[in-house]
């Protein structure tokens, strides 16, 4: 083939990954529905990737090792201090929940699908894993409250790796039973030793591997023996050597090397991790978008008809409706989970890239023992993972509101500063039914906000980890408004990677006349217009201004208020039910009949009293 098309072919699938990607977000949808559906239109539906440049050797290795970097930055998300609540629960989910999965699923693989046993042993083994690359992006999509989303992100990560390896030693058992050669080498009974032997393998080879390159990595970071310029490309080369040397080691260890490496960098205090953390969730965008569609795009047009056929449309009811809740049921023994957080674990299943590449590499092992099931297995594992993807991804946003634990597009804001106007504007918000939430380290602030009725925390925003400390889940913007700049500018930076540039906003504060801004690349987008200022809105609020609600309608428009009252300025504006903040960029904020415009107005000192918060303001977090 031309390397002009290789090319060509190449540019196409990175762009389509991307521009997948951005639909999804757009239309709030599963990125990982839309990276399916786009490989299976450019592949079996309209050939325009021949099938010819996805075979060989090459594309196993290659899934592979991008899986493992995938697994590697959600094993940078993993914090210890987490299972302290949740451990009992994750633990339960990767072994009894593995074990559930793996004997519904086998059972269901040969009653349904007509699978014979040791094919049907293997199909349910390769099933029992889930994945960051699915769970992931759906939890960023509902951003579930409580300790049900740490569990789900655990469960997720930890996964992978334990159902990769627990699939292997299956298979593995499977072809030593049906091998005479090693079965007259190990002998008929020796299966079960053989496989805690590999089992033994496994976890030494993942733990010593895992820990010799976060020592390598943490070592030479911390000494500054690389450049920062270097310190991305050391980290990635490091999980690339230490994923194909356990991989050399022992078959499939690669995936727990990577992951283990993971966290056991998220867990140390020696080097900071930000700057590769940020890295490796681009490469993992980039990876994610590539995979899906690539893997997809292998499917032979006739495996879309026999996807389609009774058997395996049943198995895939059975997998969600039957083994999924079942086997969170028998996790959730002697966890505290509620009933609610149950319903929404077992509604979190998602089949992902790993049991597609497996799936692929399972058929070719299989095929000379077992040429039908093996031809039949990856179609009905690719029915699976969209069959999946498509119900959870689909559905869960709607129910994980019905049970309370989530609003997907939180409105309420967090202010970093507490100060005395800052307490007005909390007040005017949640008088319009906003959730407002106020951290300072100002103890005398926190008390003034609380006694107000306002939820206040006494944190250091600049804390590793503070968003899932105070707790983010009405949380849907937030505004850096102390009175120092560096500060808000570092706050706007770290709340950033948790609600995204757009929606963290930094109101500037130029104490000294003259003095040289913070660069706008580390700012927050300008709060309440590009000429606010902190000292400014502290002395009006010194001088008597207030907060107060302006209703727009036919009779009043917000230039007309305006004229009433000079110097008005505008501040959030609330349009059936949601937050649009008046930042001076854009005209989306242009005041239409039916809104609410909250503004500062100079009015007497009477009338700038705090208001008191509405009853239903949430109670002060402990």
């Amino acid at each position: 083939m031309p390397a002009q098309i290789v090319l060509l072919v190449i540019a196409g699938i990175l762009a389509l990954g991307v521009g997948a990607q951005w639909l999804a977000w757009r239309f709030r949808l599963p990125s990982i529905l839309l990276l399916l559906l786009v490989g299976f239109a450019v592949g079996p539906v309209s050939g325009l990737v021949p099938a010819a440049m996805l075979t060989g050797t090459w594309i196993f290795p290659f899934v592979s090792l991008a899986v493992g970097i995938i697994l590697f930055e959600g094993g940078l998300s993993l914090r210890l201090s987490e299972l302290r609540e949740v451990g009992r629960a994750v633990r339960n989910l990767i072994t009894l929940g593995v074990a559930v999965t793996f004997g519904c699923a086998s059972v269901a693989a040969h009653v349904l699908v007509g699978f014979g046993w040791n094919a049907a042993f293997v199909t349910g083994a390769l099933l029992t894993v889930t994945g960051p690359t699915v769970v992931l992006p759906l939890l960023r999509l509902v951003r579930p409250e409580g300790r049900v989303g740490t569990i789900a992100k655990w469960e997720g990560i930890t996964i992978d790796p334990v159902g990769a390896i627990f699939a292997v030693l299956v298979l593995e058992a499977v072809l030593l039973v049906n091998d005479p050669a090693a079965g007259a080498a190990h002998g008929s009974t020796a299966v079960l030793p053989y496989l805690l032997e590999g089992l033994m393998r496994e976890i030494v080879v993942g733990v010593g591997v895992a820990a010799l390159g976060a020592a390598g990595v943490v070592l030479l970071l911390e000494r500054r023996i690389v450049p920062e310029w270097l310190e991305n490309p050391l980290v990635l080369t490091t999980v690339v050597a230490t994923f194909a040397l356990g991989d050399w080691l022992q078959h499939e260890a690669g995936l727990l090397v990577t992951t283990l490496m993971g966290i056991f960098l998220a867990n140390q205090s020696r080097v900071p991790l930000k700057r590769i953390i940020q890295f490796k969730e681009d490469l993992r965008v980039l990876l994610l978008s590539v995979l899906f569609i690539v893997l997809s795009a292998r499917l032979d047009p006739s495996a879309l008809s026999y996807a389609a056929s009774p058997g395996p449309l049943l198995f895939l009811a059975v997998l969600i409706f039957g083994v999924r809740p079942l086997a969170v049921a028998v996790s959730s023994i002697g966890t505290g989970l509620s009933w609610r957080e149950g319903v929404f674990l077992s509604w979190m299943a998602p089949r992902g890239i790993v049991a597609a590449a497996v799936a692929s590499l399972f058929s070719f092992r299989l095929a000379p023992l077992y040429p039908e099931e093996a031809a039949a297995l990856v179609p009905l594992v690719f029915l699976v993972i969209v069959g999946t993807v498509a119900i959870y991804g689909l559905s869960i946003t709607p129910l994980a509101r019905a049970l309370g634990l989530a609003r997907p597009d939180p409105q309420g804001v967090a202010f970093v500063g507490a100060s005395r106007w800052v307490r007005l504007v909390a007040s005017a918000l949640a008088a319009e039914g906003v959730a407002v939430l106020l951290l300072d380290t100002n103890p005398q602030n926190v008390r003034a906000a609380r006694k107000a009725g306002l939820p206040a925390r006494r944190v250091n925003v600049l804390a590793e980890g503070i968003g899932d400390e105070v707790g983010m889940g009405d949380i849907g913007r937030l505004f850096a408004v102390t009175p120092n700049d560096e500060v808000n500018a570092l706050a706007a930076l770290n709340f950033a990677e948790t609600l995204g540039r757009a929606a963290v906003y930094q109101l500037p504060a130029r104490a000294l006349p003259g003095a040289a801004e913070t660069p706008a690349h580390l700012r927050g987008r300008p709060l309440f217009g590009a000429e606010a200022t902190y000292p400014d809105l502290d002395e009006r609020v010194m001088l008597g201004a207030a907060v107060v609600p302006v209703h727009i309608d036919a009779d009043r428009s917000w230039s007309s208020f305006r004229d009433e009252h000079d110097g008005a300025l505008g501040l959030v504006l609330v349009r059936a039910g949601k937050l649009h903040v008046f930042t001076g960029e854009t005209t989306d904020t242009a005041p239409q009949p039916g809104d609410v415009v909250l503004a500062l107005v100079d009015e007497p000192a009477s009338v700038a009293a705090e208001p008191a918060a509405p009853a239903s303001v949430p109670p002060t977090p402990a």
